[in-house]
């Protein structure tokens, strides 16, 4: 199936999956459900969060949502705040679409009691109020994100098609950057650039992160999640990481580029390093290979001298999934006992600083591991750019 076709728009306008991948979806929450031997789950999202509900129903949560899944053919969806129910019936599917009430958790609460369920297992970002009141009215809440996070890690045809789709949207938000970028500009303006090239066609910004310091004088090694006032200027490096999201589904493109001026030697041999670890990585990133394969595919980086401060590696669509990997010199968490599988999203993105953290630089991208290996979901050219920064005539 193409970008194209698992982004059709239906007769209500919004991009579908279709019915055989939704109910996919649906066969392996009861599978889980099963599993766990629960009489129900509850799916929950709040101010943003918890993708299984969007996963579920195709409704992206808002101020707050909650799915009661019982295995049948149609939930029961409480959505907050009430002037988002027209929306939330127009887009959700298979789901019996409900105002939550003055609480949603009450509501969820006299519904569970009502139907009789003694276990639910419980998927999404519930704080430890709501799972006090809900258990005055069953006997057990089970916590099962992490068995919701195993259903992610391996995508459907249509959902590498989802998020090919927003690869090439965050591919054209980071040609805005460097098409765009002009004398007076400030680090905020790069995220209007960005993402005025994919707002139009449906995309929300999920992350436009940008690190921009003098490569003569660098103070910065990563990049920012909150831009500064500080003006672009030549002779500037300029890298980023940039993810537009559609509809639950998001590109991931990190790229570097020096401003009107050639690389710095230590710049452009940070670059070099960074090229061969993403070179050695994407190569290790074969079906069978346990990850710790990917670990040492890295070991460049520290031969040249350098370490890094973001993640290597991680999984990617549906969430920031496993493995999430770093480097020998900084490996801030366990390498988990998992293999690589045909069908997984990963980001390989090595981002090769200094050790004193004064400059760094970072390149990547999404891509999915199929039978031959990973490749790429992007097509923004690689390597260390450079963009042009003529002033213009007063």
């Amino acid at each position: 199936m193409t970008a194209t076709q698992s982004s059709t728009a239906d007769d209500a306008g919004f991009p579908r999956f279709s019915q055989p991948e939704m109910e996919r979806r649906r066969q392996a929450l009861r599978q889980l459900m099963e599993t766990r031997q629960v009489d129900q789950l509850l799916i929950y999202g709040a101010n943003k969060a918890g993708s299984a509900v969007q996963w579920l129903t195709d409704w992206p949560v808002t101020t707050e949502a909650a799915v009661i899944f019982d295995g049948t053919d149609e939930d029961v969806l409480l959505v907050q705040h009430y002037n988002h129910l027209p929306n939330a019936r127009r887009l959700a599917r298979a789901a019996d679409v409900r105002w939550g009430g003055v609480s949603t958790i009450e509501t969820i609460a006299e519904l569970l009691g009502q139907s009789g369920a003694r276990r639910v297992g419980v998927i999404g970002p519930l704080g430890f109020g709501d799972h006090e009141r809900l258990g005055e009215v069953v006997d057990e809440l089970v916590a099962l994100n992490r068995h919701y996070t195993g259903l992610r890690l391996v995508k459907s045809e249509e959902e590498v098609a989802r998020l090919r789709h927003a690869a090439r949207l965050s591919d054209a938000a980071v040609a805005a950057v460097v098409g765009g970028l002009e004398p007076g500009m400030d680090e905020r303006s790069l995220g209007a650039l960005a993402e005025s090239a994919y707002l139009a066609e449906g995309a929300t910004n999920h992350i436009h992160y940008f690190a921009v310091t003098s490569m003569a004088e660098p103070s910065m090694c990563v990049p920012a999640q909150f831009p500064s006032e500080r003006r672009i200027r030549q002779g500037d490096i300029l890298f980023c990481e940039i993810s537009a999201n559609y509809w639950g589904y998001a590109g991931q493109v990190l790229r570097t580029f020096t401003v009107d001026a050639d690389p710095e030697p230590l710049f452009a041999d940070l670059h070099s390093t960074a090229e061969a670890a993403f070179e050695a990585i994407t190569t290790a990133a074969r079906p069978g290979a346990h990850v710790r394969e990917l670990v040492e595919a890295s070991e460049v980086i520290e031969r040249n001298g350098y370490t890094i401060y973001d993640d290597l590696v991680h999984g990617y669509g549906g969430g920031y999934l496993p493995p999430v990997l770093g480097s020998a010199s900084r490996a801030h968490r366990p390498i988990p006992d998992m293999t690589v599988t045909v069908g997984m999203a990963l980001v390989v993105q090595p981002n090769v600083i200094t050790t004193d953290e004064r400059a760094g630089v970072q390149t990547g991208e999404l891509g999915v591991v199929t039978e031959a290996g990973w490749q790429t979901l992007h097509s923004f050219p690689p390597g260390l750019g450079r963009v042009p920064f003529t002033a213009r005539p007063v």
